[in-house]
């Protein structure tokens, strides 16, 4: 237009709304004026894109001929009259003749213009259809889908203020989406760790590398009682032109996968360490053993302090004529902590014997065989689950927060219970905690009540034994005598071994050890008869061959019983020892001044298996000479054969005469294993003068 001027940028300067690359770029919009005669006055370099022509070709040529068919000339005619009668703007679709002879549709927005001189002007600005229908189909359905998407969008600009949220955004912020434009992350969500997340954007902006899937949890004003979780994704925002728009955020909830993944992953722990406990506890028999190993199972990924309490009625029986008043006496097996704590001196010692009122927490668990459960322990409880008011002020100390007591029940009887708290973990106890303690409880409640049983049997066999063995034996003729009986280590059945010394007419002693093959009661009862057998087959003045010939048959008599026996039969008149062996290790003879020799003696077979004959063999007994009898529980190992064992034997009885007592001792700290599975009977017998009577 006449009198229109431009004016260079300044240097430097850069102005945002003068930059290439924006819509009416991408649209190629093409401005055209008319005089009033419909001669082309002006023409953009958009116009030469649209039509073809260059403003020298366009200039000054009347448009109607220039760019319209004969057939629509009148239309067009018609249509720029109206418009520069003033009646209005006209707009449509309208095809344009292109320089190539090529016809295009192109979408108009007419206007007319008035200058100074009062000479009237038609502006027409015009894009080609398909472009602008290719741009509105292209915002239509980024506007659905940013509307419509199940996901959380927004657009912040380069000061991070919102620009545009959905309303899956305003969903799960629980905020109207005109609430957060123009404000700032940290003003909308207060919830959130805003200062963090902005820092997380600006070097998305900077660096034009996007944020993927990253996972964060929080609340918002939507559900602020809860903890969410999402995969939030950054990207930078550029224009055509290369520039910085800002950043656009999708935020996805995955709480429920989140929520569904720990379920999964909780319930693989659970089955993992269902499993592990299967493996852990029981190993032994030991009742202390067992439940050791469950406090240990349930810490920490159960809780942080575990202890095992069984009834002391369980273990001990009912005390006569003892009322408590609904209280429960508790003996305290166990105790277990993941890290130092006051709470473990709240407890009681291990070993201990406590009664427990009727209102403790532990004892309703006892008497009822439910779980009690304390999500969440406020200070009125503590004295419930405390022994005393001193653990009160631990329990407290500690940071108690959490309590669970589940039942120990085995074959419909309530042992015990497990007693668990916690204090580090910031997780109150859940009903799937209660179902993990309790599967724990069930199968470490089995190991302990097998525990108890084989320990009341053991005992039981202890007892029998130890009834059926001799007393202390007076002091034969001619003879000092020494003896011990030790069990099996505690995890095993007690065995069948047995010893005697059986006082004989003519001041003869009979010296026999033996050994039942076996373990448990039924292996003792065969113990005391074989034992007695002997004994009375002694008194018959029998030499030791026929003795246990006797025995043999006795034993087969008793069933699918065996047993090894060596007989000894000793004269002080005329120092003969004359010695029978059934099956038996070698007993070893012992000369001042001379070394430790094993007897060779005909083994004979054991007892019970029938058909075999005895040998009787005579041994010189001098006074000062020592014979040693033993069962195999003292020389036999699983990691040596049993000659470099009876070499061992004799090698520590090398050297001078100790005291026979000491020379007991002595062999079994030397040889006894602790984790021997096997009983030990001793027996030395130490030849001396008759004294004159």
């Amino acid at each position: 237009m006449a009198g229109a001027q431009s004016f260079p940028a300044r240097a430097g300067a850069r102005d945002p709304s003068l930059v290439a690359g924006g819509l009416l770029d991408v649209l190629g919009v093409a401005a055209v004026v008319l005089d009033d005669e419909g001669r082309i006055r002006l023409w953009s370099p958009q116009a030469k894109r649209v039509y073809g022509y260059t403003a020298q070709e366009a200039l000054g040529q009347y448009a109607a001929k220039l760019l319209v068919d004969e057939e629509h000339r009148e239309v067009v005619l018609r249509l720029f009259a109206q418009v520069m009668s003033g009646e209005g703007t006209w707009a449509g679709v309208f095809p344009v003749r292109h320089k190539d002879g090529s016809t295009l549709l192109v979408e108009f927005r007419n206007v007319r213009l008035e200058a100074d001189n009062g000479r009237m002007f038609a502006l027409g600005l015009a894009s080609e259809q398909a472009t602008l229908r290719r741009v509105e189909r292209d915002l239509a359905l980024s506007l659905r889908l940013v509307d419509q998407s199940p996901i959380g969008l927004a657009v912040l600009n380069t000061e991070l203020r919102y620009v545009l949220v959905n309303p899956a955004l305003e969903r799960i912020n629980g905020v109207p989406a005109d609430e957060h434009l123009g404000r700032r992350i940290v003003d909308v969500l207060p919830f959130l760790d805003g200062s963090t997340v902005e820092d997380r954007m600006r070097e998305v902006m900077a660096s034009g590398r996007p944020v993927l899937d990253e996972f964060t949890t929080g609340r918002t004003a939507a559900d602020p009682e809860r903890d969410h979780s999402w995969l939030v994704s950054v990207y930078r925002l550029d224009d055509q032109a290369g520039h910085v728009l800002g950043v656009a955020v999708s935020v996805v909830d995955v709480t429920e996968q989140h929520e569904a993944a720990v379920s999964a992953a909780q319930a693989r722990r659970r089955l993992s360490l269902i499993a592990d406990a299967s493996v852990r506890i029981g190993t032994t028999l030991d009742l202390e053993v067992t439940a050791r190993e469950l406090a240990e199972v349930a810490v920490p990924e159960v809780a942080d302090i575990a202890a095992v309490d069984v009834l002391d009625t369980v273990l001990a029986g009912p005390r006569p004529g003892e009322t408590d008043g609904g209280a429960v006496r508790f003996r305290a097996l166990a105790l277990t902590a993941a890290y130092p704590t006051p709470a473990t001196e709240a407890a009681d010692p291990v070993g201990d014997v406590a009664l427990y009122g009727p209102t403790r927490l532990v004892t309703q668990c006892a008497r009822t065989g439910r779980p009690v459960l304390v999500p969440r322990v406020r200070p009125q409880d503590l004295p419930r689950i405390a022994r005393n008011e001193d653990a009160v002020h631990l329990l407290a100390a500690a940071g108690v927060h959490s309590y669970l007591a589940v039942p120990l029940i085995a074959r419909g009887q309530v042992l015990g219970a497990l007693d668990l708290k916690r204090a580090r973990n910031p997780a109150p106890f859940s009903k799937d905690d209660v179902l993990l303690a309790t599967e724990l409880a069930a199968r470490a409640a089995v190991s302990i009540d097998n525990a108890r049983w084989y320990q009341r049997q053991r005992e039981t066999a202890l007892m029998l034994q130890r009834h059926l063995l001799p007393q202390r034996p007076a002091a034969p003729p001619g003879l000092d005598i020494a003896y011990r009986y030790q069990p099996a280590a505690a995890d095993d059945e007690t065995g069948g071994d047995w010893f005697d010394v059986i006082a004989l007419s003519g001041d003869r002693t009979a010296l026999v050890v033996g050994d039942v093959m076996g373990s448990g009661i039924n292996a003792a009862a065969t113990m005391g008869q074989l034992r007695a057998t002997a004994r009375a087959l002694a008194r018959l003045d029998l030499d030791p061959a026929t003795v246990l010939t006797h025995l043999d048959a006795a034993t087969a008599d008793l069933g699918d019983a065996t047993a090894t026996c060596v007989y000894a039969l000793y004269d002080p008149h005329t120092h003969l020892c004359h010695i029978a062996v059934a099956g038996h290790p070698p007993p070893v003879h012992l000369r001042p001044g001379r070394p430790p020799r094993l007897l060779d003696l005909p083994t004979g077979a054991p007892l019970g298996v029938g058909g075999v004959p005895f040998s009787t063999t005579a041994v010189t007994l001098d006074p000062g000479d020592d014979l040693v009898l033993y069962t195999d529980g003292l020389i036999e190992t699983r990691d040596q054969d049993i000659d470099t064992r009876l070499a061992t034997l004799t090698d520590l009885l090398t050297g001078p005469s100790r005291p026979l007592e000491d020379t007991c001792d002595f062999l079994l700290a030397a040889l006894r294993r602790p984790d021997t599975h096997d009983d030990v009977a001793l027996l030395i017998a130490r030849a001396h003068a008759l004294t004159a009577t």
